[in-house]
C-alpha cells in the first residue's frame, strides 16, 4: 500500500495555494478587456448602466461589472424591399439601401431604446413606400426616384434621431415591376421606334418623290425650251437658206425655194438611211404627182410648229 509522504497541512496548503493563483489569473483576465477601432463597450454595474468605454485597453471590476455589449461605430447599410402598387394598378417590388450609424452623442439611447434597430428601420421603410408609390404612375416612380429617396430620409431620419441613429442616406438603387408589365412596357416602345421609323421612312420616300418630280418638271421645261430654240434655229436656217436661193438661183417665189429645200432634205434622209447596214425603216411607195402633197405636208407642218413657237414665246 502507498501512502503521500506529504502531511495533511501541507496538502491543503498547496491546494489553496494553487486555487488562489488561478482565481487571481481569472479575477485579472475579468479586469482587462479590449475594445477594438471604431466600436464602444457598455460597461454596467450589476446590471446597471455604469459607463461608455472607447477604443482599447479598458478596466472593469471582476465580477461586479461586465461588458453588456460592443456597438459599432461604423456606417451600416441595410437593403430592404418593399413590394407595392402604383396609381395605376401595377404592382413593382422597389428596393431602398438605407445606410446609417450610431450618434457619437446618443450612445446609450441607440443600446437601450430599441431592442431591433433593423426590424424598426424595416418598419418605417415600409409605412413611407406604401404611402408615397400609390400616388405615382409607374413612369412616375422610375421618374422621380429621388424625391422618394428623400423622402424615406426624411422620415425615417426624424424618428430614428430619437433611438440615437443617424440615417445617412436611403436611395432607391432598383424598381422592379411585374414580369408581364415589363414586357408589356418593351413593347409599346419597340412600336413606339417602328413607328418613327415609318415615319421617317414614308418622309425620306415623299421628299425623293418630291424632288424627282421637280427635277421632272425642270428636265420637261429645259426640253421644251431646247425644241423651240431648235425650231427657232430651223426657222431661222430655213429664212437664210430661201434668200440664198433666191438670190443664187434667181427664184421668185419662196413656195418653190421651199420645195427644193424639203425635197434635198427627203434625199438626205434616203441616203442616210440607205447607209445603215441594219434599218427596220419602212418606205411607203408613192408617185412622181403625189410628191406636190407630200412637200406641202411637211411644209405645213413646219409653219404650224413655227406659229405654236411663236405663240408660246408670246
Amino acid at each position: 500500500m502507498i501512502t503521500s509522504s506529504l502531511p495533511l497541512e501541507t496538502l491543503i496548503a498547496v491546494i489553496i495555494t494553487v486555487a488562489f493563483v488561478l482565481g487571481l489569473g481569472y479575477a485579472i483576465l475579468c479586469t482587462f478587456f479590449i475594445v477594438p477601432q471604431q466600436e464602444v463597450a457598455i460597461i454596467e454595474f450589476l446590471g446597471k448602466f455604469k459607463r461608455i468605454v472607447g477604443a482599447g485597453l479598458g478596466i472593469k471590476i471582476p465580477f461586479l461589472e461586465k461588458v453588456a455589449y460592443k456597438l459599432s461605430l461604423r456606417v451600416i447599410q441595410l437593403n430592404v424591399d418593399v413590394e407595392t402598387k402604383t396609381k395605376d394598378n401595377v404592382f413593382v417590388n422597389i428596393r431602398v439601401s438605407v445606410q446609417y450609424q450610431v450618434n457619437k452623442n446618443k450612445i446609450y439611447e441607440a443600446v437601450y431604446k430599441l431592442t431591433n434597430v433593423k426590424e424598426q428601420i424595416r418598419a418605417y421603410i415600409y409605412d413611407v413606400v406604401r404611402a408615397e408609390v400609390p400616388k405615382m404612375f409607374l413612369d412616375e416612380v422610375f421618374e422621380k426616384k429621388d424625391d422618394l429617396s428623400l423622402s424615406i430620409k426624411k422620415e425615417l431620419g426624424d424618428v430614428m434621431n430619437e433611438f440615437g441613429y443617424i440615417i445617412l442616406n436611403a436611395p432607391v438603387t432598383d424598381v422592379d415591376p411585374d414580369t408581364k408589365v415589363k414586357e408589356a412596357m418593351n413593347e409599346i416602345n419597340s412600336s413606339k421606334r417602328l413607328k418613327e421609323a415609318a415615319k421617317e421612312k414614308a418622309e425620306a420616300e415623299k421628299i425623293r418623290v418630291v424632288k424627282a418630280a421637280e427635277a421632272e418638271a425642270e428636265s420637261k421645261r429645259l426640253q421644251g425650251e431646247g425644241i423651240a430654240n431648235q425650231r427657232k434655229a430651223i426657222i431661222e436656217g430655213l429664212k437664210s437658206s430661201i434668200e440664198d436661193f433666191k438670190e443664187s438661183l434667181g427664184m421668185e417665189s419662196a413656195q418653190e425655194v421651199m420645195n427644193l429645200v424639203l425635197l434635198t432634205q427627203y434625199f438626205d434622209t434616203l441616203k442616210d438611211i440607205g447607209a445603215q447596214s441594219k434599218t427596220n425603216t419602212v418606205l411607203l411607195p408613192y408617185s412622181p404627182g403625189g410628191l406636190n402633197n407630200f412637200q406641202e405636208q411637211i411644209r405645213q407642218a413646219f409653219i404650224e410648229g413655227c406659229l405654236v413657237s411663236e405663240k408660246g414665246k408670246e
